[in-house]
Protein backbone atom coordinates (compact mmCIF):
# COMPACT_ATOMS: atom_id res chain seq x y z
CA UNK A 1 0.00 0.00 0.00
CA UNK A 2 2.43 2.58 -1.09
CA UNK A 3 0.16 5.47 -2.38
CA UNK A 4 -3.44 5.50 -1.09
CA UNK A 5 -5.76 7.88 -2.98
CA UNK A 6 -8.29 10.03 -1.12
CA UNK A 7 -12.08 9.82 -3.26
CA UNK A 8 -14.68 11.77 -1.59
CA UNK A 9 -17.65 9.97 -1.42
CA UNK A 10 -20.03 12.25 -3.07
CA UNK A 11 -18.48 12.36 -6.65
CA UNK A 12 -19.35 9.46 -7.64
CA UNK A 13 -18.45 10.58 -11.17
CA UNK A 14 -14.81 10.19 -10.06
CA UNK A 15 -15.10 6.35 -8.64
CA UNK A 16 -14.05 4.92 -11.84
CA UNK A 17 -11.39 7.29 -12.38
CA UNK A 18 -9.76 6.29 -9.00
CA UNK A 19 -10.32 2.70 -9.58
CA UNK A 20 -8.25 2.55 -12.83
CA UNK A 21 -5.24 4.61 -11.18
CA UNK A 22 -2.21 3.33 -9.98
CA UNK A 23 -2.54 3.78 -6.94
CA UNK A 24 -2.23 0.60 -4.47
CA UNK A 25 -5.32 1.80 -2.45
CA UNK A 26 -8.66 4.32 -2.22
CA UNK A 27 -9.57 6.12 0.58
CA UNK A 28 -13.62 6.95 0.06
CA UNK A 29 -14.17 9.52 1.72
CA UNK A 30 -17.34 10.10 4.34
CA UNK A 31 -15.97 12.53 6.43
CA UNK A 32 -14.02 15.96 6.15
CA UNK A 33 -14.49 15.63 1.94
CA UNK A 34 -18.39 15.50 2.34
CA UNK A 35 -20.52 18.60 3.45
CA UNK A 36 -23.21 18.03 6.34
CA UNK A 37 -26.36 17.87 3.63
CA UNK A 38 -24.56 15.11 1.40
CA UNK A 39 -23.65 12.66 4.08
CA UNK A 40 -26.82 10.57 3.10
CA UNK A 41 -26.14 10.72 -0.34
CA UNK A 42 -22.45 9.75 0.17
CA UNK A 43 -23.16 6.92 2.32
CA UNK A 44 -25.57 5.08 -0.72
CA UNK A 45 -23.34 5.82 -3.61
CA UNK A 46 -20.81 4.11 -1.62
CA UNK A 47 -22.45 1.13 -0.61
CA UNK A 48 -23.44 0.82 -4.62
CA UNK A 49 -20.09 0.93 -5.11
CA UNK A 50 -19.13 -1.80 -3.14
CA UNK A 51 -22.38 -3.97 -3.96
CA UNK A 52 -21.39 -3.44 -7.81
CA UNK A 53 -18.02 -5.61 -7.36
CA UNK A 54 -16.28 -2.90 -8.93
CA UNK A 55 -13.70 -2.35 -6.09
CA UNK A 56 -12.85 -5.96 -6.08
CA UNK A 57 -12.07 -6.29 -9.60
CA UNK A 58 -9.86 -3.38 -9.14
CA UNK A 59 -7.52 -5.49 -7.32
CA UNK A 60 -7.12 -2.66 -5.04
CA UNK A 61 -7.01 -2.15 -1.12
CA UNK A 62 -10.68 -0.16 -0.28
CA UNK A 63 -10.88 1.91 2.21
CA UNK A 64 -13.61 3.87 3.19
CA UNK A 65 -13.31 7.46 6.37
CA UNK A 66 -16.07 7.19 7.98
CA UNK A 67 -17.35 9.57 10.34
CA UNK A 68 -16.14 9.85 14.04
CA UNK A 69 -17.48 7.38 16.48
CA UNK A 70 -19.20 10.14 18.71
CA UNK A 71 -21.21 11.75 15.49
CA UNK A 72 -24.65 10.05 14.66
CA UNK A 73 -23.33 9.60 10.79
CA UNK A 74 -21.17 6.82 12.40
CA UNK A 75 -23.90 3.81 12.52
CA UNK A 76 -25.22 4.01 9.34
CA UNK A 77 -21.75 4.66 7.73
CA UNK A 78 -20.73 1.18 9.08
CA UNK A 79 -23.84 -0.69 8.13
CA UNK A 80 -23.82 0.80 4.59
CA UNK A 81 -20.17 0.45 3.58
CA UNK A 82 -18.99 -3.27 5.17
CA UNK A 83 -19.59 -5.05 2.66
CA UNK A 84 -17.73 -7.55 0.48
CA UNK A 85 -14.73 -6.17 -1.09
CA UNK A 86 -14.02 -3.78 1.81
CA UNK A 87 -10.93 -3.92 3.91
CA UNK A 88 -10.43 -1.29 6.16
CA UNK A 89 -12.39 1.23 7.86
CA UNK A 90 -10.42 4.38 8.42
CA UNK A 91 -11.15 5.50 11.50
CA UNK A 92 -11.09 9.50 12.56
CA UNK A 93 -9.91 11.42 15.36
CA UNK A 94 -9.72 8.64 17.74
CA UNK A 95 -8.54 9.30 21.49
CA UNK A 96 -10.06 6.77 23.77
CA UNK A 97 -9.50 2.87 23.43
CA UNK A 98 -13.36 2.77 24.18
CA UNK A 99 -13.75 4.41 20.48
CA UNK A 100 -11.60 2.04 19.40
CA UNK A 101 -14.10 -0.81 20.64
CA UNK A 102 -17.17 0.88 19.77
CA UNK A 103 -15.87 0.78 16.14
CA UNK A 104 -14.84 -3.10 16.19
CA UNK A 105 -18.02 -4.19 17.52
CA UNK A 106 -19.64 -1.91 15.02
CA UNK A 107 -17.89 -3.84 12.25
CA UNK A 108 -18.38 -7.00 13.72
CA UNK A 109 -22.46 -6.98 13.81
CA UNK A 110 -22.30 -5.21 10.16
CA UNK A 111 -20.14 -7.98 9.10
CA UNK A 112 -23.02 -10.62 10.87
CA UNK A 113 -25.72 -8.36 9.11
CA UNK A 114 -24.42 -8.59 5.50
CA UNK A 115 -23.09 -11.65 5.07
CA UNK A 116 -19.55 -10.26 5.03
CA UNK A 117 -17.15 -13.38 4.73
CA UNK A 118 -13.60 -11.43 5.47
CA UNK A 119 -12.95 -9.87 8.17
CA UNK A 120 -12.49 -5.94 7.77
CA UNK A 121 -9.94 -4.69 9.83
CA UNK A 122 -9.44 -1.10 11.49
CA UNK A 123 -7.22 2.18 10.37
CA UNK A 124 -7.00 4.46 13.28
CA UNK A 125 -6.40 8.25 12.68
CA UNK A 126 -4.04 9.55 15.26
CA UNK A 127 -5.01 13.24 15.09
CA UNK A 128 -4.45 15.06 18.49
CA UNK A 129 -2.26 15.44 21.13
CA UNK A 130 -3.87 12.88 23.29
CA UNK A 131 -4.52 10.24 20.50
CA UNK A 132 -0.29 10.89 19.76
CA UNK A 133 0.20 10.14 23.46
CA UNK A 134 -1.88 7.20 23.67
CA UNK A 135 -1.24 5.69 20.35
CA UNK A 136 0.19 2.35 21.35
CA UNK A 137 -2.93 2.11 23.63
CA UNK A 138 -5.16 2.61 21.01
CA UNK A 139 -3.46 0.64 18.42
CA UNK A 140 -3.22 -2.64 20.59
CA UNK A 141 -6.79 -2.45 22.04
CA UNK A 142 -8.25 -4.37 19.51
CA UNK A 143 -7.11 -7.43 16.52
CA UNK A 144 -8.84 -5.36 14.45
CA UNK A 145 -6.36 -2.64 14.67
CA UNK A 146 -4.28 -2.46 11.54
CA UNK A 147 -2.28 0.24 11.38
CA UNK A 148 -2.22 4.13 12.49
CA UNK A 149 -2.40 6.85 10.55
CA UNK A 150 -1.11 10.74 10.97
CA UNK A 151 -3.17 13.36 10.35
CA UNK A 152 -1.09 16.46 10.68
CA UNK A 153 -3.61 19.66 10.00
CA UNK A 154 -5.71 18.33 13.09
CA UNK A 155 -3.10 17.03 15.40
CA UNK A 156 -0.90 20.66 14.35
CA UNK A 157 -2.79 23.57 13.47
CA UNK A 158 -4.91 23.87 17.10
CA UNK A 159 -1.67 23.77 18.73
CA UNK A 160 -0.02 26.49 16.35
CA UNK A 161 2.68 24.33 14.68
CA UNK A 162 2.95 25.47 11.20
CA UNK A 163 2.29 21.90 9.07
CA UNK A 164 5.86 22.82 7.46
CA UNK A 165 8.03 22.74 10.45
CA UNK A 166 10.31 19.29 9.71
CA UNK A 167 11.33 18.94 13.22
CA UNK A 168 7.52 18.71 14.20
CA UNK A 169 6.81 16.37 11.47
CA UNK A 170 9.40 14.17 12.02
CA UNK A 171 9.42 13.57 15.74
CA UNK A 172 5.73 13.11 14.91
CA UNK A 173 6.20 10.70 12.87
CA UNK A 174 8.79 9.07 14.76
CA UNK A 175 6.68 8.58 18.27
CA UNK A 176 3.73 7.47 16.26
CA UNK A 177 6.05 4.71 13.75
CA UNK A 178 7.32 3.69 17.66
CA UNK A 179 3.91 3.05 18.93
CA UNK A 180 2.80 1.03 16.10
CA UNK A 181 5.71 -1.02 16.30
CA UNK A 182 5.09 -1.84 20.06
CA UNK A 183 1.39 -2.68 18.63
CA UNK A 184 2.65 -4.65 15.98
CA UNK A 185 0.30 -2.75 13.04
CA UNK A 186 1.90 -0.53 10.61
CA UNK A 187 2.38 3.40 10.52
CA UNK A 188 0.97 5.17 7.38
CA UNK A 189 1.58 9.02 6.31
CA UNK A 190 -0.83 11.57 6.03
CA UNK A 191 -1.68 13.94 2.97
CA UNK A 192 0.39 16.60 1.85
CA UNK A 193 -2.07 19.78 0.67
CA UNK A 194 -0.13 21.60 -1.32
CA UNK A 195 -0.71 19.34 -4.57
CA UNK A 196 2.00 21.78 -7.01
CA UNK A 197 4.68 21.15 -4.39
CA UNK A 198 6.18 17.81 -5.64
CA UNK A 199 9.80 17.88 -4.04
CA UNK A 200 7.85 18.61 -0.80
CA UNK A 201 5.62 15.72 -1.18
CA UNK A 202 8.95 13.36 -1.95
CA UNK A 203 10.78 14.91 0.77
CA UNK A 204 8.44 14.18 3.19
CA UNK A 205 7.47 10.50 1.62
CA UNK A 206 11.39 9.79 1.75
CA UNK A 207 11.50 10.82 5.70
CA UNK A 208 8.35 8.43 5.94
CA UNK A 209 9.75 5.66 4.52
CA UNK A 210 13.49 5.68 6.23
CA UNK A 211 11.28 5.76 9.20
CA UNK A 212 9.44 2.82 8.45
CA UNK A 213 6.06 3.74 7.42
CA UNK A 214 4.27 1.58 5.10
CA UNK A 215 3.01 4.17 2.44
CA UNK A 216 2.14 7.91 2.26
CA UNK A 217 -1.63 9.14 1.47
CA UNK A 218 -2.34 11.22 -2.14
CA UNK A 219 -5.05 13.82 -2.53
CA UNK A 220 -4.36 14.32 -6.15
CA UNK A 221 -3.64 11.54 -8.67
CA UNK A 222 -0.58 13.53 -9.61
CA UNK A 223 1.10 12.23 -6.17
CA UNK A 224 0.51 8.80 -6.83
CA UNK A 225 3.57 7.85 -9.17
CA UNK A 226 5.67 9.99 -6.41
CA UNK A 227 4.24 7.51 -3.22
CA UNK A 228 4.85 4.71 -5.58
CA UNK A 229 8.41 5.86 -6.52
CA UNK A 230 9.39 6.06 -2.81
CA UNK A 231 7.76 3.45 -1.12
CA UNK A 232 9.34 0.61 -2.98
CA UNK A 233 12.83 -1.05 -2.72
CA UNK A 234 15.76 0.31 -5.18
CA UNK A 235 17.39 -1.90 -7.56
CA UNK A 236 20.47 -1.30 -4.96
CA UNK A 237 18.32 -2.50 -1.69
CA UNK A 238 17.41 -5.66 -3.54
CA UNK A 239 20.72 -6.29 -4.81
CA UNK A 240 21.56 -5.55 -1.00
CA UNK A 241 19.32 -7.57 0.70
CA UNK A 242 20.13 -10.85 -1.39
CA UNK A 243 23.51 -11.19 -0.21
CA UNK A 244 22.57 -10.30 3.46
CA UNK A 245 20.12 -13.26 2.88
CA UNK A 246 22.84 -15.52 1.14
CA UNK A 247 25.19 -14.74 3.96
CA UNK A 248 22.59 -15.59 6.47
CA UNK A 249 21.63 -19.03 5.05
CA UNK A 250 25.39 -19.86 4.87
CA UNK A 251 26.57 -18.73 7.98
CA UNK A 252 23.01 -20.43 9.63
CA UNK A 253 24.48 -23.50 8.33
CA UNK A 254 27.73 -23.08 10.12
CA UNK A 255 26.62 -22.13 13.44
CA UNK A 256 27.38 -18.42 13.06
CA UNK A 257 25.47 -15.67 14.94
CA UNK A 258 27.00 -12.02 13.12
CA UNK A 259 29.08 -11.87 10.51
CA UNK A 260 30.16 -9.31 7.85
CA UNK A 261 28.05 -8.19 4.67
CA UNK A 262 29.93 -5.62 2.77
CA UNK A 263 32.18 -4.84 5.38
CA UNK A 264 29.49 -3.90 8.01
CA UNK A 265 28.72 -6.82 10.81
CA UNK A 266 25.06 -8.54 10.04
CA UNK A 267 23.22 -10.12 12.87
CA UNK A 268 18.93 -11.54 13.12
CA UNK A 269 17.70 -7.79 12.97
CA UNK A 270 19.17 -6.95 9.76
CA UNK A 271 18.24 -10.48 8.27
CA UNK A 272 14.52 -9.97 8.91
CA UNK A 273 14.66 -6.80 7.52
CA UNK A 274 16.37 -7.75 4.52
CA UNK A 275 13.92 -10.81 3.94
CA UNK A 276 10.86 -8.22 4.36
CA UNK A 277 12.91 -6.42 1.25
CA UNK A 278 12.98 -9.09 -0.64
CA UNK A 279 9.01 -10.18 0.14
CA UNK A 280 8.12 -6.63 -0.60
CA UNK A 281 10.03 -6.56 -4.38
CA UNK A 282 8.60 -9.89 -4.99
CA UNK A 283 4.96 -8.87 -4.69
CA UNK A 284 6.12 -6.58 -7.31
CA UNK A 285 8.04 -8.83 -9.64
CA UNK A 286 11.22 -7.67 -8.82
CA UNK A 287 12.79 -10.51 -7.52
CA UNK A 288 13.19 -14.02 -6.80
Amino acid sequence: MRSKLFVPGSRPELFDKALASAADALSFDLEDAVAEPRKAEARAALQDLLASGRTAASGKTIIVRVNAPDTAHFAPDIVAVVRNGLHLVNVPKVEEVEQVHLAARAVALAEAANGVTTPVRLLLNIESPRGLRRAHELAAADARVAGLQLGYADLFEPAGIHRRETLAVAQTMYQMRMAAAEAGVFAYDAAFADVKDADGYRAEAELARRLGYLGKSCIHPSQIALANEVFQPTEAEIAAAQRIVAAADEADAKGVGAYLVDGKMVDRPFVERARAVLAQARTMGRAG
